[in-house]
């Protein structure tokens, strides 16, 4: 598979997200659009969605409900599309959401792997490749970025690093849509900083490719150590999404 064939997909994937079409990513002009969100978006989407931008690079397309439709089209009006993600011109956005019951949720940047670039990485452990039958014990706080105790069903396959009998590292992606599989991956506060995340990220990247599946990672812009991985494991910036939800969902987050 190639990056542009990754591309090509992830953009058809968050046009199902959102209910836009997989060209509108692709044109210098910002889109608005109603939001709807598709039979077939990412499992892990959970309405109610007031909005969600999402960028690629090229512009930004933003899928409102109707009563925030005039705001936002309003805000990617008054705004370059990259600007749009930036905090002075957030706060002109979430005061205006805020008078409606909405505030901004979510900000994250995701990432696709560069064929060319995945490295065969080694570290200091065995390790060995899990499927779904072997994740059972492994539901545990210390692996909750690799598994998700909420979708099990959806957790796929994973590698592990063992240092004997002991897990000390866990790469897991997670089949979140019919053609892309996230990543997540986890590495016990002890053995960090030994180049474990990243032989398991990039190995894993390998095999869900080998089973003809496209490997993403996702993480926020603040999690430079995440990022880092990401880079190291062969995996580079393609979109970037910010979603908007009703203020008491928010408020309930910080509680």
């Amino acid at each position: 598979m190639t990056n542009r064939e990754m591309m090509e997909i992830a953009m058809r994937q968050s046009a199902e997200d959102i209910g836009c079409c997989a060209e509108d990513f692709k044109t210098d002009n910002n889109v608005v659009l109603a939001f709807k969100l598709g039979k077939n978006a990412r499992k892990y989407y959970k309405e109610p969605i007031t909005c969600n931008f999402v960028s690629y690079g090229n512009n930004v397309v933003a899928a409102s409900a109707g009563e925030t439709l005039d705001l936002v089209s309003e805000y990617v009006k008054k705004f370059r599309f990259y600007e749009c993600f930036e905090t002075p011109n957030l706060h002109w956005l979430n005061e205006r959401l805020a008078q409606k019951g909405h505030k901004i949720c979510f900000m994250a940047e995701y990432y696709l792997p560069d064929v060319s670039r995945i490295p065969d990485l080694s570290c200091a452990y065995e390790t060995r490749i899990l499927k779904q039958e072997d994740f059972g014990e492994l539901y545990l706080p210390e692996w909750s970025n690799a598994l998700c105790k909420d979708r099990r069903h959806l957790d796929v396959l994973g590698v592990g690093a063992y240092e004997g009998s002991r897990l000390v590292g866990f790469a897991a992606c997670s089949a979140d849509c019919e053609e892309m599989w996230q990543i997540g991956v986890d590495v016990l506060p002890e053995y960090r900083r030994q180049g474990i995340a990243c032989a398991l990220t990039s190995k894993l990247a390998k095999e869900i490719l080998n089973r003809g599946k496209v490997p993403f990672y996702c993480t926020a812009w603040s999690n430079i150590r995440s990022i880092r991985n990401a880079v190291k494991s062969g995996f580079i910036p393609a979109w970037v999404e910010m979603t908007v939800k009703p203020a008491e969902i928010v408020d309930e987050m910080n509680r």
